[in-house]
C-alpha cells in the first residue's frame, strides 16, 4: 500500500467529517427556530455517508496487490427529517396556531453537541493518520539520502 493512498484516504474523512460538522452546528443553531423562508419550523438534517474508491494514482497496482480497491468515504446526502414537528403550547408566541400551540424542530441539543464532539475526534483521527503518513515519507526520503 502506498504511503500517499493513505493520505488520500485520510482526506476523504476529513472532508465528510467537516460536512457532518457544518450540518450538526446548523441544527444546533436552529434548534429553537419556528418560521423558515419554506414556512413552518425547520427541519433536523443528518448527514449519510457512503464508501468510494479512494482517488489514487496507484489505485491499479493497489487492486492488483489487495484483491480490491481501497475504500474512502464521502457524503452521499443530506437528508431532512420528514416527522411531525414538537408542539408546545404558547399562547403567548407570534407562531402559535388558534390553539395556542406552536411547533418546533426536532432538534436534541444534546445529542448533537455528542455527535460534534464524535466528528471533532473522528476529524482529529484523520490528522493523526496523515501526520503519521507524513512522517514515514519524510523517514523514508531520509533514508535515501
Amino acid at each position: 500500500m502506498s504511503l500517499f493512498s493513505l493520505l488520500a484516504v485520510s482526506g476523504s474523512g476529513m472532508a465528510a467529517q467537516r460536512a457532518r460538522a457544518e450540518v450538526l452546528v446548523e441544527n444546533l443553531a436552529n434548534a429553537e427556530t419556528t418560521r423558515t423562508p419554506e414556512g413552518g419550523p425547520y427541519r433536523r438534517k443528518d448527514v449519510v455517508f457512503e464508501s468510494r474508491p479512494a482517488p489514487s494514482s496507484f489505485s491499479s497496482l493497489l487492486r492488483s496487490e489487495l484483491d480490491g480497491t481501497l475504500m474512502g468515504v464521502e457524503v452521499a446526502e443530506v437528508v431532512e427529517d420528514n416527522r411531525e414537528p414538537e408542539r408546545r403550547y404558547l399562547p403567548g408566541h407570534p407562531d402559535a396556531d388558534e390553539q395556542g400551540y406552536v411547533a418546533f424542530p426536532r432538534v436534541n441539543p444534546a445529542e448533537d453537541m455528542v455527535d460534534l464532539l464524535n466528528a471533532a475526534r473522528q476529524y482529529e483521527a484523520n490528522v493523526a493518520a496523515i501526520s503519521a503518513a507524513k512522517d514515514m515519507i519524510h523517514r523514508s526520503l531520509d533514508l535515501l539520502r
